[in-house]
């Protein structure tokens, strides 16, 4: 507790002195930038053939991250301090269109350990998880978009909100127990409004078939497929032009009107093989195929508000399996199970006129299958505090945050963070 409240003096006095306000040089003059359309994040390289048949941005991010802490064993007693430097995330993004500005692309590569370390089984052939999206977007009628490739599926919105554009440091529980990340196949997106879509009603539908066992997938398809859908209703309006601003945590466009987003939405994962429906460790059995499967079907509520340098996030989530419990081919359990249950998270942050920001999080998550978890742990709690400096928006911040976690009433640990954001 002590290292924790020491590192947190030290960021906010030593930072604060470093980075109170940024200034730009105009005509003798002061004045204060205006951080959202600072020139990072607008790529290292940017070029367009002549003709516009083609065009190409590369972005390059990274997360550099400390963290502290313990983990306390509610039923044994025992204390683990702990502590490290790590490169979270370091990224290569490439987009651009081509043939036609109706024919968009994405790529982004991982470089970071953390980012392409895990793929160890023989479902991805030892490779690394080098590829995290490789998707083409299709403009092929008004308000319609058609997704190929792999890609982020309509779950949870923490999940599609970029790791770049968190409010907190790092994403919540429910999010990292239920999300169903990205997988390989095909998307389809439509929107409508009722009038201007800045400000009349909204709504936007996304489907997506899936193989249903996440990326980087070598093998043959296990189970069946996944069937993603989600539905967001805008009341208010799009949260900005681009449409993309209610993905993105925190305030930092201060909406002048209020601006909220409520969505739906859920996973069926037919014949599942993995864990957490398509992420997770592959079920292996005795059976000719050496898998377990089993239907595993994931709902989503979730909503979004922002007006002026207010923000709040709320998500629902709940999974259920038709059998959870992997079995052999004789009815005997093989020790793995699909992990079942539901969460919520609630999240509110404010940003001052310095582009400060304070954010608060609670997150619970209760466990369906107390008997195979470890302790019998089934209700987890969880309370955390950030501090965020903008200085050029999501491109350019430093976050740092305390956690709180009880695991069934008791004491579970501390974890304090801070990270570095720069994105070119």
């Amino acid at each position: 507790m002590k290292r924790i409240i020491a590192l947190f003096l030290i960021w906010i006095i030593g930072f604060a002195s470093f980075a109170q306000e940024i200034k730009e040089e105009k005509k003798g003059d002061t004045k204060k930038a205006d951080v959202t359309n600072r020139p990072f994040g607008k790529g290292i390289i940017n070029y367009t053939a002549s003709d516009n048949s083609w065009s190409t941005k590369m972005t390059l991010r990274f997360q550099a991250l400390y963290s502290v802490g313990n983990n306390v064993s509610p039923n044994f007693g025992f204390t683990d301090s702990y502590s490290n430097f790590m490169i979270r995330r370091a990224r290569l993004k490439f987009s651009g269109h081509a043939f036609s500005p109706k024919l968009k692309y994405k790529m982004e590569l991982g470089q970071s350990s953390r980012d392409i370390g895990g793929f160890v089984d023989e479902e991805h052939k030892g490779a690394p998880g080098l590829v995290f999206d490789a998707v083409v977007f299709w403009n092929f009628a008004e308000g319609f978009n058609l997704w190929v490739g792999q890609t982020k599926l309509p779950g949870n919105r923490e999940r599609v909100v970029s790791s770049a554009n968190l409010q907190l440091v790092d994403r919540s529980l429910l999010n990292s127990n239920f999300n169903v990340d990205r997988d390989i196949g095909v998307q389809l997106h439509h929107k409508w409004s009722l009038g201007d879509p800045m400000t009349s009603f909204v709504m936007k539908e996304k489907f997506s078939v899936s193989q249903g066992e996440g990326r980087g997938i070598t093998v043959n398809n296990i189970g069946g497929f996944s069937y993603t859908g989600r539905i967001e209703l805008l009341p208010f309006g799009e949260f900005d032009k681009k449409g993309k601003d209610d993905y993105v945590g925190s305030s930092l466009k201060r909406p002048q009107t209020s601006k909220f987003v409520f969505a739906f939405g859920g996973d069926f994962n037919d014949s599942a093989s993995r864990t957490h429906a398509s992420r997770g460790k592959f079920m292996d059995n005795d059976s000719e195929r050496g898998y377990y499967t089993t239907n595993i079907s994931t709902l989503f509520i979730d909503l979004a508000y922002k007006y002026k340098g207010w923000s709040l996030m709320s998500e629902y989530a709940s999974r259920n399996a038709e059998d959870a419990i992997a079995k052999n081919t004789d009815g005997t359990g093989t020790g793995q199970y699909v992990m079942e249950g539901k969460s919520l998270n609630v999240m509110g942050g404010y940003l001052f006129s310095n582009n400060w920001e304070v954010t608060g999080r609670f997150t619970t998550v209760d466990y369906k299958n107390t008997y195979t978890l470890n302790n019998g742990s089934s209700d987890v709690k969880q309370y955390t505090l950030g501090v965020s400096k903008y200085l050029a928006g999501h491109n350019l911040k430093v976050q740092a945050d305390v956690s709180f976690k009880e695991t069934n009433g008791k004491d579970d640990g501390i974890l304090g963070r801070i990270q570095m954001e720069l994105q070119l």
